[in-house]
């Protein structure tokens, strides 16, 4: 079963759980919809040929179970190593454990339905899908501006870094990313789900998300996701700035170094951060902004799943497994599990 399976369990017991989240949400119940024996939405398939659907299977396993290996790994060391306990460790901590929730909200479900033929998502399931690619995602844009901030005044202020970075600011930094998500994906789903669905339930996308839903609404009108997608797009453009900014300052003072060998590390460290941040943000913004072709197109399939697939299994290769003090931590790790006890 896929991810989400277990709602569908949940609403085929006399559909009152279904019933309670339409309920919920406003979820009205247009003309030809039969919304009290639940109703399901259509996801799209990659392909109409089998044989490249499990193609597609394998490929979306293949980077779920990098990602989660990846992922694992990093929150792993950076709680049981000791010596990662600054405060860079502690946001790559929070970006992993995030990006563990944001892939497992989309590609299980895509490779169970790929691998049995379906396409279809419960109402419960595509409720909770938004709401957890949002909520994941927003919060993942403020973990990274927290972490380029780090990068800014470890390196352009170093005097000041333990004062600034306490503790206790990098706890509230980290928890306010969260509770920003959490309020984001609730107000997108809120206002997405208190809509009017008519006739088909075909989604353009390979999991539920705001602008496919918005596509097949009968209203016209949905003030209150238009309002919350005007604050998140500000919030998102706030981080995107404020990324930009840091990295250009640090950018900055590494042209003033003397050392040409410490250039290089920076450039190499900063760049490859900037080059995920920008194909998250970019994609993103695409998918969300740029009207849905119909049917769906290969473009609009790609940019959906180059923000929501690549980034979580590209995360730790990026953050983490190219930093030394990762890399040696991993190698304690690893052998201290698979070496023989004497």
């Amino acid at each position: 079963m896929g991810f989400f399976g277990g709602w569908g369990r949940l609403r085929a017991s006399g559909g009152k759980f279904s019933r309670r989240v339409q309920l919920l949400f406003g979820f009205h119940e247009p003309a030809g919809v039969n919304l009290s024996t639940g109703i399901k939405f259509q996801l799209v398939e990659f392909s109409s040929n089998r044989e490249v659907r499990l193609v597609q299977a394998a490929l979306f396993l293949l980077v779920y179970l990098a990602a989660l290996t990846g992922n694992l790994l990093v929150v792993a060391v950076t709680v049981l190593d000791r010596r990662l306990r600054a405060p860079m460790y502690f946001f790559l901590g929070h970006l992993s454990v995030l990006d563990l929730c944001y892939v497992s909200a989309t590609v299980p479900q895509s490779v169970h339905n790929a691998l049995t033929d379906r396409r279809s998502i419960s109402l419960p399931g595509c409720v909770m899908q938004v709401l957890s690619v949002i909520t994941f995602a927003c919060s993942e844009l403020f973990v990274l501006t927290a972490m380029s901030y780090d990068r800014y005044v470890a390196i352009c202020r170093p005097l000041s870094y333990e004062s600034i970075m306490a503790p206790g600011a990098c706890g509230k930094m980290a928890s306010a990313s969260w509770l920003v998500g959490v309020l984001i994906g609730s107000l997108n789903s809120a206002g997405t789900f208190s809509l009017p669905f008519c006739g088909p339930t075909d989604l353009r996308r390979f999991f539920c998300d705001v602008p496919s839903l918005l596509k097949i609404s009968c209203s016209e009108s949905h003030l209150l996701e238009d309002v919350t997608l005007i604050l998140g797009s500000l919030l998102g453009f706030l981080c995107l700035g404020l990324i930009a900014a840091s990295y250009a300052r640090i950018l900055g003072a590494v042209l003033r170094m003397p050392a040409a060998e410490g250039r290089a590390g920076a450039f190499s460290t900063c760049l490859p951060h900037l080059v995920v941040v920008a194909l998250f943000v970019s994609t993103v913004i695409v998918a969300h902004l740029k009207p849905l072709s119909d049917p769906p197109s290969t473009p609009d399939l790609l940019v959906s799943v180059f923000y929501a697939v690549v980034p979580p299994a590209l995360n730790p290769l990026i953050y983490s497994l190219r930093n030394r003090d990762v890399k040696a931590a991993l190698e304690k790790l690893v052998g201290g599990i698979f070496s023989p006890k004497r």
